[in-house]
């Protein structure tokens, strides 16, 4: 059976037969020729693709920016899609405005999506807009021909417009954006009232963010059956219960890192997601597709499997639970079988002593796949190791759990003798190979450095850096 999906695109609401698996951003330039979203990359990293997608939560439209070349039209269903098409007015808005005066703009190609993504973070900032949340904003777009000073000289002119003001019809008053965003919610209620169709029992994929799907298999998505998993909302709440989080797989990486109780548990969580892709991706990528990816340098799997997450596979009404430290068999094989499919994450809350650290070395510092990364869950008392948890990605052919080292950890002091006793159980446990991000002997050494990273980040007092190297 064919889906109608009915949407709101820009000002004008959209019907359509198209495949849900059709990348949005092929809908927009081929269907609709709206060729102001370009194709640049295609996987996501230039940001040129960028729209806004606005979601209807508690009568109110909350629009995030996301890579139109990897989100799939079926998910448009009942939201609102927003291009540069629809941010433009009779004159320039002061977004647009700032660009032009500081000569932020030369071949055009990336400032439709610089333009999206900005207008994203006025409207969604609280209207309150910072310089380091501009920067991070910006950093999800390549520009190549004026670099990005002309760019961050803006703020000061879009922060006169934007800051203390409140809701979306200050934003309206100020040309911020047009008028018609404040017809939104109520249109959005109307179509939220229709069914999005039935599930796809027999789909050839399932689809949750799509960032990685669509990089390896975008070209046959459109043609295939299809399981649209962020149709189905059950899999994306955070709840505490019990002394356990319970994260739904569908949760994205930057609702995640937002959310109040992951703050109190991983309080530099936040600082930990700005070195993990860009905010559109954060925007899409999911907890479960990065653990279920199985990728051995996937950095959530690797955070959270150093904070002894256990697994929720669910097969119809029956479900299981399976630790993550034995989750991965092998290169891309899992503990589950096809039948069953990653539910939820279910994760202790740390106590207050227990310390938690994430590193990740990669050529960018900044959205970039890791050569190596590794996360380090410990408590101690007295100075005395009585809990710990390292895990590495890059060394093995998945994330790995470092078994026989923490188990040579526990129960000894904290001294520089005893990490640099742990060097040659770690070498033993890991097995790294030659690849495009490093020789099997640089992430050797690249292992052996983030360890020492973990104890001197989080025991500046008994260890430094300097102790290892005298």
């Amino acid at each position: 059976m064919v889906q109608e999906l009915h949407f709101i695109l820009n000002e004008r609401e959209v019907r359509t037969t198209e495949p849900s698996g059709m990348a949005v951003l092929d809908f927009l330039r081929k269907n609709q020729r709206l060729t102001g979203t370009k194709e640049g990359c295609r996987e996501g990293d230039c940001g040129a693709c960028t729209v806004l997608i606005g979601e209807l939560t508690d009568n109110r439209v909350s629009y995030k920016s996301v890579n139109s070349c990897l989100m799939p039209l079926g998910e448009l269903h009942g939201k609102h899609l927003v291009t540069i098409e629809g941010l433009n007015m009779n004159g320039l808005s002061p977004i647009q405005k700032a660009i032009v005066d500081e000569g932020a703009t030369q071949c055009g190609f990336c400032t439709p999506g610089i333009v999206v993504s900005l207008t994203g973070y006025a409207m969604e900032c609280n209207h309150h807009i910072t310089k380091e949340g501009f920067k991070k904003i910006l950093g999800g777009h390549l520009c190549r021909c004026t670099g990005y000073r002309s760019l961050k000289q803006g703020f000061d002119a879009i922060k006169e417009h934007v800051n203390n003001k409140s809701g979306i019809q200050s934003l309206v008053e100020k040309g911020i954006i047009p008028e018609y965003f404040q017809s939104i919610p109520m249109r959005l209620i109307n179509i939220s009232r229709e069914s999005s169709g039935n599930r796809e029992t027999t789909a050839d994929f399932l689809i949750a963010g799509g960032t990685d799907l669509y990089v390896q298999k975008g070209d046959i998505l459109p043609d295939s059956r299809i399981d649209l998993l962020n149709m189905h909302p059950e899999m994306k709440d955070i709840v505490r219960k019990n002394g356990l989080l319970h994260i739904g797989a569908l949760i994205t990486f930057e609702e995640f890192s937002n959310h109040p109780e992951v703050i109190k548990a991983i309080p530099a969580v936040q600082e930990y997601i700005s070195f993990i892709a860009s905010p559109q991706i954060r925007n899409r990528a999911t907890l479960g597709g990065n653990i279920m990816n199985a990728s051995p340098i996937a950095d959530m799997a690797i955070l959270l499997l150093a904070m002894e997450a256990t697994l929720i596979l669910k097969n119809g009404g029956k479900s299981r639970s399976a630790p993550m430290t034995s989750f991965y068999k092998g290169y891309k094989r899992l503990d589950i079988s096809p039948s069953e499919i990653l539910a939820e994450i279910v994760i202790p809350v740390p106590c207050p002593a227990t310390k938690i650290n994430w590193e990740k070395v990669s050529k960018r510092k900044y959205l970039d796949v890791a050569s190596v990364n590794s996360a380090i869950s410990i408590k101690e008392e007295g100075n005395i190791i009585r809990k710990i948890q390292i895990t590495m990605g890059g060394v093995a052919p998945i994330p790995l759990f470092l078994k026989n080292t923490c188990d040579y950890f526990l129960g000894r002091e904290i001294t520089r003798n005893t990490i640099k006793d742990s060097f040659s159980i770690l070498q033993h446990e890991i097995s790294p190979i030659d690849d495009i991000r490093g020789s099997s002997c640089y992430k050797r050494l690249l292992a052996r450095q983030l360890v020492i990273a973990h104890f001197t980040k989080l025991f500046p007092k008994t260890v430094k850096v300097q102790d290892f190297y005298e």
